[in-house]
């Protein structure tokens, strides 16, 4: 679809669930409360799926949308959801619309709009709310800008282009608070955070002559510097600002025992490819995936999988 289409298909139906995607970031969160609030504006009954994986932080941003315990939806929407797999836990059920921006989108929902040149999916629901509504609410505008500034790294990742800046732009026309979500989210950081950090330099491992960098987070560090959830937005860019990185690893140890891998790269070689290795996706220069193992398992494996791709 295109986004008048899209638009159009949202406004037809009613009593509308929005549902994240698990480990939830900036732009998942405040991307489907920004469209939330946009459907209500155009008369329509729409909820956010209660995920219980996001942080404190955003919760401040999201929490007014989250859905009643009674409330049962007609349609659902899934946005910034790659695949089915994941869908936010404790979801179940059928997905009528994808909105997202991953090029590696699996096409598990009944109608999609994709658009992988986008650097968040935020862009997409900016597009949406003006065919819908024509403007943003400052409200909005907010939410989205934390959408957009949280996925391309307060805009310096490679990911950014004329587009984003474009985008970004017109929400702060429309009258988001740019001031306060970059302090909030790029500008302050808790001592836990500083202590957490200062683990994480110290462990950072390097192969291939410092071409890659692998940083690892365990249970014990996080139970050691007293980091919780609110802690962790952007751990995978920490390893990337070593010199002379191509390729740059976060792996964080899971309670269930498996480990969470986040890959980011530069166009030398594909993070998304290694990725998929493991059932796992996203762009070409910034992907994840879950290994069920040990950290130092997950390494071994990514390592061994890096050597077959990166040639």
């Amino acid at each position: 679809m295109n986004y008048k289409q899209c638009a159009k298909e949202l406004l037809t139906h009613e009593n509308i669930l929005i549902v994240t995607h698990r480990n939830p970031d900036g732009d998942t969160v405040a991307s489907a409360a920004a469209l939330c609030s946009a459907l209500r504006r155009g008369g329509r009954t729409a909820w956010l799926f209660r995920n219980e994986q996001i942080s404190e932080k955003l919760l401040a941003y999201c929490a007014e949308f989250f859905a009643p315990e009674d409330f049962s939806p007609k349609y659902t929407v899934a946005v910034d959801v790659a695949d089915a797999k994941l869908l936010s836990h404790g979801f179940e059920g059928k997905v009528d619309l994808c909105i997202d921006h991953h090029p590696t989108n699996s096409g598990y929902a009944a109608m999609t709009l994709v658009k992988p040149e986008k650097a968040a999916c935020a862009e997409l629901v900016l597009e949406l709310i003006v065919c819908m509504n024509g403007e943003l609410t400052p409200q909005e505008a907010t939410l989205l800008y934390i959408g957009l500034s949280t996925d391309t790294g307060c805009f310096q990742y490679a990911n950014t282009n004329a587009a984003a800046f474009r985008a970004a732009a017109e929400m702060l026309r429309m009258g988001a608070d740019n001031a306060k979500v970059n302090w909030s989210f790029f500008r302050k950081v808790s001592v836990a955070r500083l202590k957490l950090e200062s683990m994480i330099y110290s462990g950072l491992r390097f192969y291939r002559e410092g071409k890659i960098v692998v940083a690892t987070v365990t249970l014990r560090m996080l139970k050691e510097s007293g980091a919780v959830e609110d802690d962790l937005d952007d751990l995978a860019g920490l390893s990337g600002r070593a010199e002379g990185a191509v390729l740059n690893i976060t792996i964080r140890e899971q309670p269930d025992g498996s480990s969470k891998i986040s890959v980011r790269s530069n166009e030398e070689v594909s993070s998304s490819a290694i990725c998929a290795v493991f059932g796992g996706g996203g762009h070409e220069m910034a992907a994840g995936c879950t290994i069920f193992g040990s950290t130092d398992k997950a390494r071994e494996m990514l390592l061994n999988v890096i050597d077959e791709v990166w040639k």
